[in-house]
């Protein structure tokens, strides 16, 4: 852990040293946040005699940008740990909580086109497939390389990344796995903006080691999965909609076929000092007793967080290759004061497959509270409480845990995240 923070500061001082009297501007962002959480049926229904879980988990996030006329850099390192997760006088920090989350440079050929490289957010529309995952206190990142052109009010990026867990003589294989980690991902997205209304296309491959072997150790080809859809909004007088669907072909794993899709609706409208929203959602799924097919559709590298329940019972690294989902939602935003807000959010799931032995599809309904305020410059709190009220079926795509016990989740977050520092580089060399 020494030698990597070392390299990260050499790091700096090799771009900050060598930064020509041309340059623009270097600007120092910090972001601490600590929140504390108390889970009991938080993600998952809990067994009868399970405790509840009580703890604070804090990001401390370092970002350094540079920018001039061509050249963009930027840099983010973090640490995220839990309060109490490392001994009192330990001389080192053993709990691995210190990373690199961003470092990426971006070249402006000209006035439309440029390309970004390095490690870095891919985040798009209502981030439901590609999303930045900001709730999480690590984020989500990729390391890819992407070229943008844009000119008016249309933008076109053609990205692409290939993983590999370190510099080898012989083959390509990837042994990390887990939450559709890829071993290769190319995509294009396009989009169409005009005054109040907008229209995207995206294209996503992406391509899974698949492994044999009586320990299932021997890399044995790639399986690739396609994602294709649009996300649009538009107003209608002083409604607003906006709305996505998508598709999901190719492989769900070396041997099974992929067809699922997501349907998306959303209207809000606002009216003094409320906002009322009205949504539904549809996930394909996969029947639970089998199918010829898998259907289930999974949000790949969104944030999903945002939907679908703020208790994450569904597709926050659970819930693939299940029943899907279908999420009939209501929400009221209240203008509680200048700087404060109070959220109420209700959904209703049902599961979109069929379940074992023609079982009510009905899984439950989640109730949402976030309570919002600005303390000051730079300065936010955030109070939340979710209650999920779950049905016997919610039991069936749960490991069978008890669905009658009291499902709760509360939590408290402060934000902090303040400009450290910002200066003309070309007028300070002067």
């Amino acid at each position: 852990m020494t030698i990597q923070r070392l390299q990260i500061g050499i790091l700096f001082l090799l771009i900050f040293n060598f930064i020509p009297i041309t340059a623009q501007t270097l600007e120092v962002d910090a972001d601490v946040r600590a929140r504390f959480e108390y889970r009991h049926g938080f993600n998952n229904l809990f067994p009868n005699d399970a405790d509840p879980a009580a703890f604070v988990n804090q990001r401390t996030r370092l970002n350094i940008g540079y920018s001039d006329e061509k050249l963009k850099l930027f840099i983010a390192v973090q640490d995220v740990s839990t309060w109490g997760d490392t001994r009192q006088i330990l001389a080192v920090d053993g709990n691995d909580s210190f990373s690199l989350f961003q470092a990426w440079a971006q070249l402006q050929f000209n006035e439309n086109w440029s390309t970004k490289l390095g490690r870095q957010v891919i985040s798009y529309d209502d981030q439901r497939i590609f999303g930045g995952l900001d709730w999480a206190m690590q984020g989500r990142f990729h390391d890819a390389a992407i070229i943008s052109y844009k000119k008016d009010d249309f933008m076109l990026d053609l990205g692409g990344a290939f993983s590999q867990e370190a510099p080898s003589n012989e083959g390509t294989a990837y042994n990390i796995q887990g939450f559709f980690t890829y071993k290769s991902m190319q995509y294009a997205y396009l989009k169409q903006s005009w005054e109040k209304s907008s229209v995207s296309f995206l294209f996503l491959n992406t391509g899974f080691q698949d492994f044999t072997g009586d320990a299932n150790d021997i890399a044995d080809g790639v399986s690739y999965r396609q994602t294709t859809g649009s996300y649009f909004k538009f107003p209608v007088q002083k409604v607003n909609f906006a709305g996505s669907a998508y598709y999901q072909f190719g492989k769900a794993n070396a041997t099974t076929d992929l067809a699922a899709y997501q349907l998306a609706l959303e209207a809000t409208y606002k009216s003094n000092k409320i906002l009322y929203g009205l949504g539904v959602e549809l996930l394909s799924g996969t029947d639970q007793d089998g199918d010829s097919k898998n259907k289930s559709f999974f949000p790949l590298y969104g944030t999903n967080h945002k939907f679908n329940g703020f208790m994450d019972y569904f597709y926050v690294g659970n819930h693939a290759n299940n029943v899907g989902l279908n999420d009939v939602y209501g929400k009221i935003v209240f203008t509680t004061g200048e700087k404060s807000n109070l959220l109420l959010k209700g959904h209703y799931f049902s599961a979109n497959a069929d379940l074992t032995g023609d079982a009510d599809a009905y899984l439950g309904t989640e109730l949402d509270l976030v309570y919002t305020q600005a303390l000051m410059k730079n300065v936010k709190l955030n109070v939340g409480y979710s209650h999920m009220f779950a049905s016997d079926s919610m039991s069936l795509i749960k490991g069978g845990r008890p669905s009658d016990n009291t499902n709760n989740w509360g939590w408290v977050q402060l934000t902090i995240n303040p400009n450290l520092f910002k200066t003309n580089l070309s007028k300070a060399s002067n």
